[in-house]
């Protein structure tokens, strides 16, 4: 016999995920009531749909800000998803914090996935592996098998959807992003990203005290 939960519940549920209220009565029911769970079993439940959900038009969502301990990294991070309600979700603005905290931490990412990395950088970054001393003298056909796998390693890490996500590295941040669209049920994507560090770009004095010292005793 299948327990009943009070409406209280399954409304807490649905605040949590943004799932329907069928939907969290049944994950209430296969997990005798425990919440994480509960959330759990949305988030698996319908991953095989996420690719359909992808190419549904998402203009809501919200920009996400993270600082580094320190105050020396910062990250904007604008996600989508197709509502207001998701959006207002409290495990839509955790992956926001989560994505935001996932690009601080990973310096070599600099697009949000690799299709949107531009020729002109994936044909730099050919003739870099092309060139590289150990494969040189090997046949061409050789080299040119070597170096795109090599390539392929190298767009992945300025890739942020093909890292591992760092709270759980078992999955990719893409796996993660399909996890949400499967359980809030609407499509949620990376619209774009922005990192800030203290500092970056600016000429800075590098002196040496030692030789400043002995110059200016030279000097008098």
């Amino acid at each position: 016999m299948q327990k009943k939960f009070s409406t209280e519940s399954i409304k807490e549920l649905r605040s949590k995920t943004g799932a329907g209220m069928t939907d969290c009565k049944r994950a209430l029911e296969a997990s005798g009531g425990q919440i994480e769970v509960a959330i759990e079993s949305l988030r698996k439940k319908g991953l095989a749909f996420a690719d359909k959900k992808a190419s549904r038009v998402a203009t809501e969502g919200l920009v996400e800000s993270y600082i580094h301990s320190g105050s020396r990294i910062g990250v904007l991070v604008e996600l989508n998803c197709e509502t207001d309600f998701v959006a207002r979700q409290s495990i839509f603005q955790q992956l926001a914090k989560d994505i935001a905290m996932q690009i601080a931490a990973c310096q070599s990412v600099q697009y949000v996935s690799k299709e949107q990395i531009p020729d002109q950088v994936k044909q730099y970054e050919r003739e870099i592996q092309m060139q590289r001393e150990d494969i040189l003298s090997k046949p061409l056909d050789v080299k040119d098998k070597i170096a795109k796998g090599r390539l392929e390693k190298r767009l992945q890490e300025l890739s942020l959807m093909d890292q591992n996500f760092i709270k759980k590295s078992e999955i990719t941040v893409e796996e993660l992003v399909k996890q949400h669209i499967a359980l809030l049920g609407e499509n949620i994507r990376v619209r774009r990203f922005e990192r800030f560090i203290l500092g970056e770009g600016l000429v800075t004095k590098n002196s040496n005290f030692s030789q400043e010292v002995s110059s200016m005793i030279a000097n008098k």
